[in-house]
């Protein structure tokens, strides 16, 4: 993890010029961007092992930067930062498949405490990973592709999409808290909210009816939390 490549793409030349020293002090390779679509040029023949991505930047959006990115390489971690704090951008941030959102003003090495934290659990996933493929009703799970079908289609899901849902498909049937989810899909509670729990939710769900409109396998349990019926 020591030799990292991180992106960095900040336009403000005082935070990027910060966030670099502390990041390369910390043994991360790092190549910095002060604009978004250079950084998709640059993804075409290179990838990073993690990114972090401004939202204002002068060029592009950096919600749409991170769609795009992740179209191509939909493993590719992924840290926000931000001057906005509001719920929803966090929620429209999170949604569309980042890691972290980190709100300005921040200190250089809580950043680089998040980006060992993401680094670290993704090392951890890959370790635990199996080659087998499951099936659970109409389910199939590959762990090592991180694939998940659905009715023999796949489900092109974001990565803690596919968590959530590895998560109901290793306990089917079994009722899982707003909390429990968190606390499993999520490295720590604290860096997430019940309504992103939500939100993930209600995106699966609209996933899942687009290949088969006539079931729906996930249950609300009203005061409870979420299960799976594979049935």
């Amino acid at each position: 993890m020591s030799q990292a490549t991180i992106w960095l793409v900040e336009d403000e030349a005082s935070i990027a010029d910060t966030l670099i020293y502390t990041l390369q002090q910390e043994g991360f390779v790092v190549r910095g961007f002060d604009r978004g679509l250079p950084v998709l040029d640059a993804a075409r023949v290179a990838r990073p092992d993690l990114a972090i991505l401004d939202v204002g930047l002068p060029d592009i959006n950096g919600f749409e930067l991170c769609r795009r990115l992740l179209a191509d390489y939909p493993e590719l971690p992924l840290l926000f930062l931000t001057a906005r704090s509001e719920e929803v951008d966090r929620l429209i941030g999170l949604e569309i498949g980042a890691d972290d959102y980190i709100a300005k003003p921040f200190s250089p090495r809580e950043v680089c405490a998040r980006v060992r934290t993401v680094l670290r659990r993704l090392h951890k996933q890959r370790q635990n990973t199996g080659a087998s493929v499951q099936r659970i009703g109409l389910f199939e799970l590959n762990e090592m592709a991180a694939l998940i079908t659905w009715c023999q289609q796949p489900l092109h899901l974001t990565r803690y999409e596919f968590l959530m849902l590895k998560i109901f498909l290793q306990w089917p049937g079994r009722v899982f808290s707003r909390q429990q989810l968190m606390e499993l899909v999520w490295s720590t509670a604290e860096e997430s909210f019940d309504r992103t729990v939500d939100t993930h939710i209600k995106t699966l769900r609209a996933k899942l009816r687009a290949i088969n409109p006539d079931l729906s396998p996930i249950n609300t349990h009203r005061g409870l939390g979420y299960s799976l019926g594979v049935s």
